[in-house]
């Protein structure tokens, strides 16, 4: 009988749900758009309502489309966006707040406090993150402190925080798990890696009331049952991880040295570097990977704001292009940028730069500049920030005793343009491995849910599932990628200034 697992992947700009059989084959997807909500520049929300709705509705319209019932199903794997923050009701289960996205900016001048008071030491050696408003602790302050009533809720134990995995459980078993993963925790800036416990110094630094928080739990384990009434029958629900960790668990980079990079709404790569925290001269982070048992392991992580955004502000910003696959061959209908430099940094820059005060530029600029070539400017945008951070990764790699990235693996919905991915190898002067799912966020939650219900016996079984699709080798010589990528860092300075 064919063994079923199911994945519910809650992203930024929408919901899905994938079925997937024990080789990792996609049985059955289904998707909804996630409504945005931008109260003012800077900042960004969603409705956790919204987030429910969407999940729930995608994942039984998958079921459906796969013609399996809830029974049918082996166990289901979470994996969400992270440093969302959410804080809601115990007793209601309403949330007092839309969610604080990822993305928000408004916890910026909580982090320059933090800075100036000279913590940025103790949180990296004790989080592995830089101190930045991306991270879910600030936002959770800003919560408690701008919310009537938030903060004396919280300290009386009313509320609940949690990343979006936690909000997911926590309505999936009717109130009965607030929990988390390893991986989630390790993104709020409240979470020791080292002991993978929260840290009472770091709450207590960010006021925040200890009965706010979830229990975490490994990656893989058992993160409590479905209410029976949510998808008709009970399911245990085996794992869940961050979408970056789960998608590095999906690629199968499970040793030391292996990265891949996922093209999303932002774009993010991660590198394994097994059981060893390695704090970052680069500025990247030290991460938990997700993480099958109790022993931490962990990631080198950097981060684009904006990657596959930029097609969506081409999309509505611009009305360049009325649908964001018409974009590949809008910038195909030229050979090249035509001297054309985007920088993207609608919502600051991350990884290498952390620049939180950057603001968009397109440079270079003439009279012969045509929507293609800015087309073809905002694609490679998102190619020669991924390469500004796989050279910070090796350096930090080659500087532990290691060795340079030797190929990248890729996934993530713009993944699959390629325009893009060879761009990518040319600039990185590495092989770009594409594999033949690419919906590897979703099969790191499955995966992770499997091996915790004993469908897989190990890591080594599903490295055997893993298959490359297309392999994009470098073509450009080194000195002209070297020289490009002087253009681009010079294009930032001009973002910065």
């Amino acid at each position: 009988m064919t063994t079923y697992l199911l994945a519910l992947d809650q992203g930024t700009s929408s919901s899905r749900s994938i079925v997937f059989d024990a080789h990792g084959h996609i049985v059955a997807q289904a998707q909804q758009e996630l409504p945005q909500i931008y109260p003012q520049p800077g900042w960004v929300e969603h409705d956790p309502r919204d987030i429910w709705r969407t999940q729930l509705a995608t994942a039984r319209e998958a079921l459906g489309k796969a013609g399996l019932a809830a029974g049918d199903i082996r166990a289901l794997g979470i994996t969400n966006q992270r440093e969302t923050t959410v804080l809601w009701n115990r007793a209601t289960g309403q949330p007092v707040h839309h969610a604080i996205v990822w993305q928000d900016r408004r916890a910026e001048p909580a982090c320059a406090q933090l800075r100036d008071q000279g913590h940025a030491a103790l949180i990296q050696q004790k989080t592995g993150l830089l101190i930045d408003a991306y991270f879910s602790g600030t936002k959770l302050q800003w919560l408690l402190d701008h919310v009537p009533g938030a903060r004396a809720a919280a300290e009386r134990g009313e509320l609940a925080f949690g990343t979006v995995d936690s909000w997911l459980i926590w309505q999936l078993t009717n109130g009965k798990r607030h929990v988390t993963d390893v991986s989630n925790a390790s993104r709020t800036m409240l979470f020791n890696v080292h002991t993978n416990q929260w840290d009472d110094e770091l709450l207590a630094l960010l006021r925040i009331p200890r009965a706010l928080m979830p229990e975490v739990l490994p990656s893989s384990g058992d993160f409590g049952r479905t209410d029976a009434e949510v998808l008709g029958t009970s399911i245990a629900i085996g794992g869940v991880a961050g979408d970056q960790q789960s998608a590095l668990f999906g690629q199968a980079c499970f040793s030391a040295g292996m990265a891949k990079n996922t093209y999303g709404t932002g774009c993010f790569m991660l590198m394994h570097t097994g059981g060893n925290f390695q704090k970052s001269e680069n500025g990247l982070l030290a991460t938990s990977a997700a993480q099958t048992g109790a022993a931490p392991e962990y990631a080198m992580e950097g981060s684009v704001f904006v990657g596959g955004a930029v097609v969506q502000w081409l999309r509505d910003g611009l009305r360049a292009i009325s649908a964001s696959s018409e974009v590949q061959s809008l910038a195909e209908s030229v050979p090249d940028s035509g001297g054309v430099m985007m920088v993207p940094a609608f919502t600051g820059l991350g990884a290498p730069y952390w620049k939180p005060d950057a603001r968009g530029t397109i440079t270079g600029l003439t009279r012969g500049t045509t929507l293609a070539h800015i087309a073809r400017a905002a694609l490679e945008s998102i190619a020669y920030q991924s390469a500004a951070l796989l050279t910070a990764m090796s350096r930090d790699a080659v500087a532990a005793g290691g060795a340079p990235v030797s190929e990248l693996r890729v996934d993530g919905g713009a993944c699959v343009n390629d325009l893009l991915m060879q761009f990518q190898a040319d600039l990185l002067g590495i092989p770009v491995v594409r594999p033949a799912v690419v919906e590897t966020t979703a099969l790191g939650a499955a995966y992770l849910a499997g091996l915790s219900c004993g469908v897989y016996g190990g890591t080594a079984e599903l490295s055997r599932l893993w298959r490359a699709e297309r392999r994009f080798v470098p073509t450009l010589p080194r000195g002209q990628a070297e020289a490009l990528m002087a253009r681009w860092e010079h294009a930032v300075a001009q973002a910065t200034l």
